[in-house]
């Protein structure tokens, strides 16, 4: 089963501590682990919210709002999917990476596409 990963924080909390080792080293390591394991399809770094833009379609005028769509401290850093057997194998692989111990990782099943097993 597919499970999109979405890495949350706030580009440094002053509340926690620093990583001893360097976030992009551990991280790194995180990924060849689980794409040894052959459980991380893909993933990616987001840049952050302040370059998002917002869509919305109003009786068929497109409206777009530079920034994010909500004023939050916590904003998605990045992502990844996951194929794995179950959503406790997900959420043991979630567990591992680097950013849970500095942020949050919201784990979520993808529904499946026609004709595909749930």
């Amino acid at each position: 089963m597919r499970y999109l990963m979405l890495i949350c924080g706030t580009s440094h909390d002053e509340s926690k501590p620093l990583p001893s080792e360097p976030m992009d080293t551990a991280t790194e390591a995180w990924v060849k682990e689980m794409d040894g394991r052959g459980v991380r399809l893909m993933g990616q770094r987001l840049r952050p919210a302040s370059m998002a833009t917002t869509i919305r379609v109003n009786d068929g005028e497109v409206l777009l709002t530079d920034g994010p769509f909500a004023e939050t401290k916590e904003q998605i850093l990045g992502f990844d999917l996951l194929e794995c057997e179950n959503l406790d194998e997900a959420l043991e692989v979630a567990a591992k990476h680097p950013s849970a111990r500095y942020g949050a990782i919201e784990v979520r099943p993808l529904w499946p596409f026609a004709g595909e097993e749930s």
